[in-house]
């Protein structure tokens, strides 16, 4: 079987996603990968087989989208061009994580895919949404990608074919210990900012993931250290708690290790929003902006009560023979349908 993966690289979250199940569709067949988007800085060895730089979304030092910066990049003539001539149809199979040339290309091609991952599972309305809900983040959400069918991911088994997350193998077979220093990943934010609101917090010690370094340096009781995947699973395996973005991946690491978890959801991104009103359910501690009130939010989250036990339902391995389940069966009876043909042929 030809597999078409394509992934979007928006974000570290997305890679380190299809890093982790790549050997498991390689079970299935061979595997080329599409990477969509220039925004990220996650080094990896996938078989990268096509690029773009698709849409990506840029965040200015605030934390917030940079919409000028984003939709200046946006060439819609290009994308079309791209989309018409992406080889969709020599593959057996087409897996989209919320890639849009993609699924434009399947529509172009009346080729079925499947919508693989979190952005998938808001296709149901059980999802968790804000009180406040976004008529265009529901838009982006329902429209960006899309596919013939949908297999979602989440923090919780939220509907039928929404899954749990999918864990890093070495996130899995983790001790976690807890050295009561507290991990920061917040990579929208400038490290100035990090630094000023940190160091306002005295008898902790944190450690700061920047993609702004490539050597590590200390600060006070503040260590910076560049983003590097050993490097941050160490930290979050032996950290007190996290404070970071309220993606997916790395906040379903953090629960699945019982790490105490804060969240600041990027300003202008609906799908945060939403992630962050799941969490509460885990007694995470979402807050909005980065200010001048952050001693006040850092001291009540570290004393309060710890994170609501977290279930891992289902395994990789489980998730992705879900996903191909259908189209294996498929796979099967159109090359027997081949074989049978060509013996016809033959006279046999």
């Amino acid at each position: 079987m030809k597999i078409f993966y394509a992934v979007q690289a928006t974000g570290n979250g997305h890679i380190s996603r299809a890093i982790e199940i790549l050997p498991y569709l390689k079970k299935y067949g061979t595997v080329d990968v599409f990477l969509s988007g220039n925004n990220h800085s996650l080094k990896n060895d996938l078989p990268i087989c096509y690029r773009s730089k698709g849409l990506s979304l840029y965040y200015d030092q605030s934390g917030s989208v940079d919409l000028w910066k984003t939709f200046s990049e946006i060439k819609l003539k290009k994308i079309w061009t791209e989309a018409k001539h992406l080889p969709i149809e020599k593959y057996d199979l087409i897996i989209n994580d919320f890639e849009s040339i993609t699924s434009l290309a399947c529509k172009i091609k009346n080729i079925p895919s499947i919508h693989f991952g979190h952005q998938a599972s808001f296709r149901s309305k059980k999802v968790p949404r804000p009180i406040k809900k976004d008529i265009a983040g529901e838009v982006v959400l329902r429209n960006y990608a899309s596919g013939t069918k949908n297999i979602g991911l989440h923090f919780k088994s939220y509907d039928n074919d929404i899954y749990t997350p999918i864990i890093k193998s070495n996130i899995l077979r983790a001790n976690p210990q807890d050295n009561g220093y507290i991990t920061v990943y917040l990579n929208h934010y400038s490290d100035a900012r990090v630094i000023e609101n940190l160091s306002k917090i005295k008898g902790y010690k944190f450690e700061i993931f920047s993609k702004e370094i490539e050597l590590p340096y200390q600060i006070e009781n503040i260590k910076l250290l560049p983003i590097n995947k050993d490097l941050f699973n160490h930290s979050l395996i032996n950290c007190h708690g996290i404070i970071t973005g309220a993606g997916f991946e790395t906040p379903a690491e953090a629960l699945y290790l019982g790490k105490k978890l804060m969240v600041f959801p990027l300003n202008g991104q609906y799908e945060q929003q939403c992630n962050a009103k799941a969490l509460e359910e885990f007694n995470a501690y979402p807050v909005q902006n980065f200010d001048e009130y952050f001693p006040t939010h850092f001291h009540k989250w570290i004393t309060e009560k710890s994170q609501k036990e977290f279930t891992l339902n289902h395994s990789t391995e489980e998730i992705i023979s879900k996903v191909l389940e259908t189209e294996l069966d498929t796979y099967t009876f159109k090359n027997q349908r081949i074989k049978l043909t060509h013996l016809l042929r033959l006279g046999m």
